[in-house]
């Protein structure tokens, strides 16, 4: 003899998260992504270009390897580099690192 047991309806379940609050956490994880990495990396490879481009000859520079030198010519792609009294190297612009001391031959104004 089998027999039959009877279920009652048990309490009402909760359903989930609705799917639009998964795509706002998902948005706003995003923006905060993008704020902490992609916006000051950015910011600093644009301080780097309007520093190679206000590089000129007499400034002296450090470079990605540690040479500090001073330009003595500026191409289109490269910097002409003195190291030493009779040593000259071409170094490609994405190479130079910073500028250790700014030439003062554009700045002589009187006020």
């Amino acid at each position: 003899m089998t027999k039959l047991i009877a279920q009652t309806a048990g309490p009402a379940v909760a359903q989930g998260p609705s799917p639009y609050s998964q795509l706002v956490v998902l948005g706003l994880m995003l923006a905060g992504m993008y704020f902490l990495l992609i916006a000051p990396q950015r910011k600093k490879q644009k301080e780097t270009e309007k520093m190679l481009a206000a590089l000129e000859s007499g400034d002296e520079v450090i470079t990605t390897g540690g040479i500090y030198g001073t330009i003595t010519n500026v191409k289109d792609d490269r910097f002409v580099i003195r190291i030493s009294d009779s040593t000259k190297i071409e170094v490609g612009k994405a190479f130079v690192q910073g500028v250790v001391k700014k030439s003062s031959g554009g700045d002589t104004k009187s006020s």
